[in-house]
């Protein structure tokens, strides 16, 4: 398909994008560069540059700012970035629809409850649009119970926080944010001494990071309650008992990230996917509709 009709466009019409093109200038975005995504595209650099000057040509605008050793967009270019992630998504599920065959069966997703509101709505939504004929069953627990149910055959993908103590490192990172203090707005708690925080059990990465950043800070602390959920310690913070170690993406008002000079900082938690060997089609497709949440945010 050409990037533009070859016939006359009507007075007036817009020009249509091609969705190889399209796809050359989301690759090129996410890796940073025109070499790394030729070698991902199995295309020349130049055929690359020429692809990205016509597309640049079409929309009268300057997508790519040309750095020594890489690339970045320009505004107009992660305008368009979020497009064109969404045309592609719009034709594999066209596609998918009627040219792949039908998945049927089950499949069981677990996640720990930090992921719940970060991807499952538009998970589930977008997969069963396209495999309707498929039943997922969701899960939620602690990363240590959902793998030993992946083990056991329960489960056929889990999402689980990467590196807790005594797990072996498996499966794929598909998700990293930092952990940041949270408390309330307009609490108290940050200002007690000993300082109250809200963690989770014995086994939790979250409640490593934090206690290791405070021991290596030498902050006096207690921790003043514990629940494995999120909205456990969610409401500890809204009540003004504790602060808490809390993913960004996840500190919403009335709580707020707080920013307190003694406060130690906090390193990444990372997310990782884990499949069960053998789980089947209708597992490999959701895995993917997961990994494609992830990188969308």
């Amino acid at each position: 398909m050409n990037q533009l009709s070859n016939a006359a466009p009507a007075r007036g019409a817009l020009p249509l994008l091609d969705s190889e093109v399209l796809r050359t200038f989301v690759t090129i975005a996410e890796s940073g560069s025109f070499t790394r995504a030729s070698q991902q595209l199995f295309r020349t650099p130049s055929a690359l540059s020429m692809q990205i000057k016509r597309l640049e040509e079409t929309l009268g605008q300057t997508l790519f700012v040309r750095e020594a050793r890489y690339v970045r967009l320009t505004a107009e270019g992660e305008m368009l970035l979020g497009y064109g992630r969404r045309l592609l998504k719009l034709n594999a599920e066209a596609v998918t629809q009627f040219l792949a065959p039908t998945l049927e069966g089950r499949v069981g997703l677990g996640m720990t409850d930090d992921v719940v509101g970060h991807i499952l709505p538009n998970v589930l939504s977008q997969f069963a649009r396209s495999h309707p004929a498929v039943q997922v069953d969701v899960v939620v627990a602690r990363s240590v119970e959902l793998l030993a149910r992946l083990d056991e055959g329960e489960l056929d993908l889990v999402l689980v926080m990467a590196g807790e103590p005594g797990q072996p490192s498996r499966g794929d990172i598909v998700h990293s944010e930092p952990l940041v203090w949270a408390g309330r707005v307009d609490g108290v708690a940050v200002q007690r001494t000993p300082l109250p925080v809200t963690l989770a059990q014995q086994g939790c990465a979250w409640r490593r990071i934090a206690l290791n950043a405070l021991n290596s800070a030498g902050v006096n602390y207690r921790i003043a309650y514990s629940c494995d959920h999120c909205a456990g310690q969610e409401a500890a913070m809204l009540a003004d008992l504790a602060i808490s170690p809390f993913p960004k993406s996840l500190v919403r008002p009335p709580l707020k990230r707080l920013s307190s000079e003694w406060l130690p900082p906090l390193s990444d938690y990372q997310v990782a996917l884990v499949k069960r060997a053998g789980s089947g089609g209708a597992s490999e497709v959701l895995a993917e509709r997961v990994v494609e949440a992830f990188r969308e945010g």
